[in-house]
């Protein structure tokens, strides 16, 4: 018994071989192309200017609905209003979550940023200045920036007192819809409806690079959690591309045509992939493995252009959100098969009212 079969072995490959040819294949990563939930989330607006959902590192979804705040737990699926701005006839055109999850900013029509405590549902702070709507919104710290259609950048600190001056950073020609800060919260990008993406930093009020390749509006930033420096971008209807920027050398990198208007983009924490959403015309969901930019998955669903993006905080869901009053999540990063699916058929529709 103890004779190596392989020397009288008909077959041409060693016993070594067969056994690993016979071993189980790692399975390759199947995404799922249904959503896991969907929330009904009536009156959310169509608007490729506005930013509406955000995903909290405590679980909690907030969303802009007309002129009101929802907080949606995705722990105990309970939701609560966190505000309500119709009394002063305003509505809500973006929301942001500050990085631990305990602050949401509200960005209004009228051009004000209210700062909530969700803990005690308690607006902490008001921040006046802009002339035009809050379309963007990105923490960075106690730091909140803040893009307006009046075409103005505002960086200010929510702890002190409001009536301290804002660093105001002023380059774009028209209305301000992307912002993100980098992960080390030294660069600050920046993405117009005038096609440009800025990158600014701390110690300067004048961009510190400019990038004009786009050729439609910049809404879609994303800087990359796992190259310093590395910064993805995707321009509007008459653009479709996203581009990757070095922006340590200020460098040109990769650069691919989606087809449809790109919304937004968010990077795998996990690996290196990342996720565009898209408009005009296609609708869909798309998964990319970075740098090859292969396309591992397309979603669809949606039935209006998927105009919000959020990531959970455990990097393996994202939620998107479109004009069509519907609130989808999937499952797109998995480090392991999940076992959300099953559970959440319970309260599928759960409604966000």
């Amino acid at each position: 018994e103890n004779v190596e079969p392989s020397a009288f072995s008909l077959s041409p490959v060693s016993a070594k071989s067969q056994r690993l040819l016979r071993s189980p294949r790692k399975a390759t990563r199947k995404i799922s192309r249904i959503p896991f939930k969907v929330l009904d989330a009536p009156e959310l607006q169509d608007d490729f200017y506005l930013n509406l959902v955000d995903w909290s590192a405590q679980n909690v979804l907030s969303v802009g609905l007309g002129s009101c705040v929802y907080l949606w737990s995705a722990c105990t699926s309970q939701v609560t209003r966190l505000c309500d701005l119709s009394s002063e006839s305003n509505t809500v055109t973006s929301v942001a979550w500050s990085e631990r999850g305990h602050h949401v900013a509200v960005g209004t029509q009228k051009g004000h940023i209210s700062v909530w405590d969700v803990a005690v549902n308690k607006e902490v702070t008001k921040l006046q200045g802009h002339m035009a709507r809050v379309g963007a919104l990105a923490w960075n710290g106690d730091m909140l920036s803040s893009g307006s259609r009046d075409r103005h950048i505002r960086q200010r600190d929510t702890r002190t007192p409001p009536v301290q001056a804002s660093r105001l950073l002023q380059g774009h020609r028209q209305e301000v819809c992307g912002l993100k800060w980098s992960p080390d919260g030294q660069a600050l990008a920046s993405g117009g409806n005038d096609n440009k993406l800025f990158v600014w930093s701390m110690h300067s009020t004048s961009p510190v690079q400019t990038y004009s390749a786009h050729v439609a509006a910049v809404k879609a930033i994303a800087w990359s959690p796992h190259q310093h420096g590395l910064l993805a971008s995707g321009g509007g209807t008459a653009d479709r591309c996203i581009r990757f920027w070095n922006t340590l050398t200020g460098q040109p990198m990769q650069c691919v045509d989606t087809g449809s208007q790109v919304c937004n983009l968010a990077w795998s924490k996990h690996s290196s992939e990342l996720v565009s959403t898209h408009g005009y015309s296609q609708n869909q969901i798309l998964v990319w493995k970075y740098p090859s930019l292969t396309q591992v998955a397309k979603l669809t669903g949606h039935s209006y252009r998927v105009l919000y993006l959020a990531l959970s905080p455990d990097g393996e869901a994202i939620v998107t959100g479109a004009g069509d009053e519907t609130l989808r999540f999937w499952n797109v990063f998995s480090k392991t098969p999940s076992h959300k699916e099953n559970k959440s058929v319970l309260n599928l529709y759960t409604a966000l009212r």
